[in-house]
């Protein structure tokens, strides 16, 4: 069988995203996290939440640094290996880039310095300041992501010029564009599972801790307010994520349908499954446990309105209805264990058990990876569920290759940064392993005081 360019595009595609995509979320959840600790020490004098602000926030360095070197790839491989998407979107795409770099990664790049190595060199309050504003800077650049990827979704405000090979969009409504149709919901959603993704990271960290009985004032402290995190995060996403799927369901009724398997029309209510394996052939689900109706209820809130099926779209648009499915009901999976483990914590929390639970304490700490995991698998639902469209309706994957980059050089750069980002991933380890062995700072050794305590020594 010969190489094919455009699956091995897309191989490498998915290998460099999905690995960029191990640190944003991370940084985003911990600035979140790093902001309140750094805030309460300056509102309570409290020196634990300076030890805890501090530690996680060389943790959050790592994953800083490592976010930015893999991100740098992926623009390349827009001009590489999608040189005629990128010709296709570039005036659409030129935009929403550009507002990252100029609002979002420098604010992040200019105070990163300030948050890393300012604690003893500025004042508490600048610090505090530089700590918000990077935090900020994290946010806006997922923001700014999400608006360049929700317009291949739901595109809006533009109009397409010429013909053939030089067929390509051109913006008229930069706002129309900015806020298409998926923007805000998938903005939320992707937010909402950062900050789960930050909380479960604190909380499996300082249940090792505890197990370990290291730090234990400081661990104690850091899973409390991590808990708290996860368990409003995590309900937050249940809502979120129904929303997610009902602007789906309008906007892009053939992945909405490969979410759920949904193969043939019904006059009633469509079902909504909770397992199962699909199978386009047979048009059907083979093994599924499904609700009846529950799938029109939770779209239309109405168990008997019709759900549009893939039997109503020609074949050639479906998505691979497997991978789709499976993947979007994974995340589904994870994010109610999210609920289920963090109401549960919360409540031993409030019973004074969690702590002397250690069952418990190892299942934090391993459920570390759901988050990562959640993460992975609902971006592998939203892109793979959008094809064969790499503009949804306007432009197909296939069309939006380099024509001048033959299968064989693809593969040689994608084992090429195989290998690379194998040696990344193995300094990544490396590095969060020493400093969570290494553990926080004794509190002797910490020397800035909040700006109302200074104020009073002064």
């Amino acid at each position: 069988m010969g190489l094919d360019a455009v699956l091995l595009s897309r191989i490498q595609f998915a290998l460099t995203i999905g690995f960029h995509y191990l640190f944003p979320p991370l940084t985003i959840g911990l600035a979140a996290l790093m902001v309140f600790m750094e805030a309460m020490f300056h509102r309570t004098g409290d020196r634990l939440y300076e030890s805890m602000a501090r530690f996680w926030t060389k943790i959050f360095a790592v994953n800083f640094a490592l976010g930015v070197a893999t991100g740098i790839v992926m623009e390349f491989q827009f001009g590489t290996n999608w040189s005629a998407y990128s010709r296709f979107v570039g005036d659409i795409f030129g935009s929403p880039l550009a507002a990252e770099g100029l609002f979002a990664f420098f604010l992040e790049s200019t105070f990163l310095g300030i948050l890393v190595f300012g604690w003893d060199r500025v004042s508490p309050r600048m610090h505090l300041v530089s700590t918000i504003l990077v935090a900020t800077g994290s946010i806006l650049s997922a923001f700014w992501i999400i608006v360049a990827n929700s317009w291949q979704q739901t595109p809006a405000g533009f109009r397409i010029v010429g013909e053939g090979a030089m067929r390509r969009a051109e913006i008229t409504d930069f706002w129309a564009a900015v806020f298409n149709p998926s923007t805000m919901t998938r903005y939320v959603h992707v937010i909402l599972g950062a900050f789960i993704l930050g909380a479960f990271f604190v909380a499996g960290v300082a249940a090792w801790y505890l197990l370990k009985g290291r730090h234990v004032a400081f661990a104690k402290r850091s899973m409390t307010l991590a808990l708290v995190l996860a368990a409003v995060s995590s309900t937050a996403q249940l809502a979120s994520g129904h929303h997610q799927a009902n602007n789906v369901a309008e906007h892009q009724p053939i992945k909405m349908a490969a979410y759920e398997g949904h193969y043939r029309s019904l006059r009633g209510g469509a079902p909504l499954y909770l397992f199962g394996f699909p199978d386009d052939d047979a048009m059907k689900v083979r093994m599924g446990i499904g609700i009846p109706g529950m799938l029109s209820f939770l779209i239309h809130n109405d168990w008997k309105e019709p759900v549009p099926a893939l039997d109503q779209f020609p074949r050639e648009d479906w998505p691979p209805v497997g991978l789709t499915f499976q993947s979007y009901h994974v995340m589904i999976a994870l994010g109610m264990y999210f609920i289920g483990l963090s109401l549960l914590g919360l409540v031993l929390l409030r019973r004074d058990l969690l702590f002397r639970t250690r069952p418990l304490l190892w299942v934090f700490v391993f459920s570390v990876a759901g988050p990562y995991l959640a993460n992975q698998f609902g971006w592998t639902g939203a892109e793979v569920g959008r094809q064969p469209w790499i503009v949804y309706g306007l432009l197909r994957t296939s069309d939006g290759v380099s024509r001048s980059v033959s299968a064989g050089e693809v593969l040689a750069s994608t084992l090429l940064f195989s290998l690379v980002y194998l040696g990344l991933f193995i300094l990544w380890l490396w590095l969060l392993g020493r400093k969570l062995k290494h553990g926080p700072e004794p509190l002797e050794t910490s020397t800035a005081v909040p700006a109302g305590t200074r104020s009073q020594e002064a």
